[in-house]
């Protein structure tokens, strides 16, 4: 648990700190520090759903493909 928060840490620190640098105005980067990673948390979410569906459905090929090759 420890490593996860230093890790969303780190996002968000780096999150502003880009953002800062690219627009010059501090707001701007505490708004996309604080909105990107709560944005991403929930793409990620979806990103499992779909990879986790796409491994179900190549699983039966793999398996056949291995008693074929056997």
């Amino acid at each position: 648990m420890v490593k996860t928060f230093s890790f969303g840490i780190m996002h968000i620190s780096v999150a502003f700190l880009v953002v800062w640098a690219m627009t010059g105005d501090w707001r701007i980067g505490g708004a996309t520090a604080l909105v990107e990673p709560c944005v991403n948390t929930v793409a990620y979410h979806f990103h499992e759903k779909i990879w986790k569906r796409w491994q179900r459905r190549r699983a039966p090929r793999e398996e056949e493909n291995a008693a074929l090759a056997a």
